[in-house]
């Protein structure tokens, strides 16, 4: 038997196993892709910002000495078109160490599995998926295609936020559509970033420039699916010619280094984090949007709940699944991920808006924050995921 069955193989899917294992459970990964697909270049071409206290998750866990190329942000601009009002952080400001890093995820998935090679305790199935659950009260049942049979005390559903399972277990979500594509790609640049991240916001949607290693960003360019569709259509010369228009020129010459993705964007967020002997972990529970750039760093907090809350079950010799672990968890991630669903929706809504007064109020606003260091602090040691003691 497993302490946890974890179906979903990605980046959240990964941690959790990689956090059981160093802990000394017993965990099974389910994933639909095979596993070596899950690290090739044009899986998906998205970066992931990492913040501090994510890395020292990671850290403890063993999964952060493996993963290699990561870009330290250093610095990070915040403000919008037409502007003269900023918010400019400077990590030196709150300490020695970076705001986070930013790391492909293909890079992130690589050092998770080489993590979870070294743990003996943990395997991961890829090209495999759940075709039956049987929930009894003092186990899961789940039988994998192929015909292999496992049982469990836990089921931890990382699936994302079009998650099958959850939908299979009668959990209804609040699925809000944004209307909006995220673009996302590598760029080479003449000029070196120096660490900086970059994001302004403009009427149509916010644009991100994320500093890579070498002298390369990525960017995430959100915009209404109207003018997304437009986007979508022009070839890779006209495309760099409307970052450079949103950017300026302060990196110089710009070249696109690989594919270009296209995301839609949706808020998803479920009625319950729990149900008998499962928990929802990551974008399964509340998939929020990237305007902020911490949607990853949100899951690895549901990460750390569940890696605790199971280790300490499993060391009393108490049952990993039961109701009172399952109720503990839901209580500790609620405050914070409802918080962070209304943030990220809430700065969307009011940078997406172009009347004069909101407007007015956004600049204003900006002003403030970058005038009161105490202020500036605060949001910077949020940004960096050490509020919360990590």
């Amino acid at each position: 038997m497993f302490d946890v069955v974890i179906v979903g193989g990605g980046l959240t899917g990964l941690a959790v196993a990689a956090g059981i294992g160093a802990a000394g459970g017993r965990a099974l990964v389910v994933e639909q892709e095979p596993v070596r697909r899950l690290v090739e270049p044009g899986f998906d071409g998205r970066v992931t910002a990492v913040a501090l206290g994510s890395k020292r998750q990671l850290d403890r866990y063993g999964v952060w000495p493996l993963v290699g190329e990561a870009q330290p942000i250093l610095n990070i601009v915040v403000g919008e078109k037409g502007s003269p009002a900023k918010v400019r952080y400077d990590h030196k400001d709150v300490g020695t160490e970076p705001f986070g890093w930013i790391v492909e995820n293909r890079l992130l998935r690589k050092a998770l599995l080489a993590r979870l090679d070294e743990l003996p305790e943990v395997e991961i199935l890829g090209a495999s998926r759940i075709e039956e659950l049987d929930r009894a009260p003092e186990r899961v049942t789940v039988k994998i295609r192929g015909g292999r049979t496992e049982t469990t005390k836990l089921l931890l559903v990382t699936e994302g936020r079009y998650s099958q399972t959850r939908a299979q277990l009668g959990i209804d979500v609040q699925d809000w559509n944004y209307r909006q594509r995220a673009f996302v790609c590598t760029l080479a640049h003449e000029k070196p970033h120096e660490g900086l991240a970059v994001e302004r916001f403009f009427p149509d949607g916010p644009f991100a420039m994320l500093p890579m290693t070498g002298n390369r960003s990525s960017i995430v360019w959100a915009l209404e699916e109207r003018l997304a569709e437009e986007v979508g259509r022009l070839d890779d010369g006209m495309f760099l010619a409307e970052v450079a228009e949103r950017f300026g020129d302060a990196l110089g010459q710009l070249e696109l280094v690989g594919s270009r993705f296209a995301y839609p964007l949706r808020m998803v967020m479920a009625e319950r984090a729990t149900d008998r002997r499962v928990a929802l972990v990551g974008d399964a529970l509340r998939g929020i949007h990237p305007i902020a750039g911490q949607g990853w760093n949100l899951a690895l907090r549901d990460v750390e709940a569940v890696v605790d809350l199971v280790s300490e079950r499993l060391r009393a010799g108490l049952d990993p699944g039961d109701a009172a672990t399952l109720e503990a968890y839901a209580s500790r991630r609620r405050f914070d991920g409802l918080s962070m669903v209304a943030v990220t929706d809430g700065i969307n809504r009011l940078f997406g808006n172009d009347i004069f007064p909101i407007k007015l109020a956004r600049e204003t606003g900006l002003a403030v924050v970058e005038r009161i260091r105490p202020l500036k602090r605060l949001f910077m040691r949020h940004a960096m995921g050490t509020l919360m003691g990590n």
